[in-house]
């Protein structure tokens, strides 16, 4: 995602990172003028950034839903997402809040995790215990659903090996990853399952992970598109 900031033409004063985690120095770095808030859902994770890690000026942090962010319409000129968008229990409304905070010609950039993803997790644990993914083009849709233009997305698969299937369950666990599915499961599976599942996991996990962005139609376009609308009017 660093890498393709290298094409874009932007000197944002204000960037939202959306679904932050732990606070991290790359963005204020990259553009030492720019105001970073960080966003997340957890507070612990928001709290966690460690003393002294910012060069410039420590972010602004809100702890907060991404489907309903506490901030003004248009007054962010980066949003920059980095694997948060697949937590979202409905995409469409997130992007839609990234579209009303950013300002005319701003920047959406996102990454998320495909519908390939922990296919192996998947087959070993069965479909309902397992996050699901949304496609690509689906989230390309959505892009355009929310009101954005020139949406460019594009995927990419990597496979992660193991010694021994049981990395994969402890990387999942330490990592904080886990399924948000509103139907898995409730209850506890028992040493059965568990068992079962470590024999018939494979040592390798598939990520399928989606790359997105697109712009904020400029207040021009906007103005244009109204006085089409005014021009076909009887």
């Amino acid at each position: 995602m660093l890498e393709r900031l290298d094409y874009m033409k932007l000197a944002p004063r204000r960037i939202l990172d959306a679904g932050s985690g732990p606070p991290q120095r790359t963005l204020g770095k990259r553009y030492p003028r720019a105001e970073v808030v960080a966003l997340d859902f957890s507070l612990g994770m928001l709290r966690s950034a460690k003393a002294g890690f910012f060069q410039r000026r420590k972010p602004k942090r809100l702890c907060a839903d991404l489907a309903a962010l506490p901030l003004a319409p248009g007054s962010v000129d980066l949003v920059w997402s980095n694997m948060a968008l697949h937590w979202a229990g409905d995409p469409l409304a997130v992007l839609r809040e990234f579209e009303r905070v950013l300002a005319p010609a701003g920047l959406v950039m996102f990454s998320t995790l495909g519908p390939d993803s922990l296919k192996e997790l998947r087959l070993a644990a069965g479909s309902g215990r397992v996050h699901a993914f949304i496609d690509m083009h689906d989230l390309g849709d959505m892009l355009v659903a929310a009101g954005f233009s020139a949406p460019v997305m594009d995927m990419e698969m990597l496979t992660l090996a193991y010694p021994a299937a049981d990395g994969l369950l402890k990387d999942l666990r330490e990592s904080g990853q886990t399924s948000a599915r509103s139907d898995r499961p409730r209850g506890l599976a028992g040493k059965g399952f568990a068992t079962a599942l470590r024999e018939s996991l494979a040592s390798r996990a598939t990520f399928e992970v989606v790359y997105g962005h697109a712009w904020k139609r400029a207040a021009v376009e906007e103005t244009a598109k109204t006085i089409r609308i005014f021009k076909r009017m009887p």
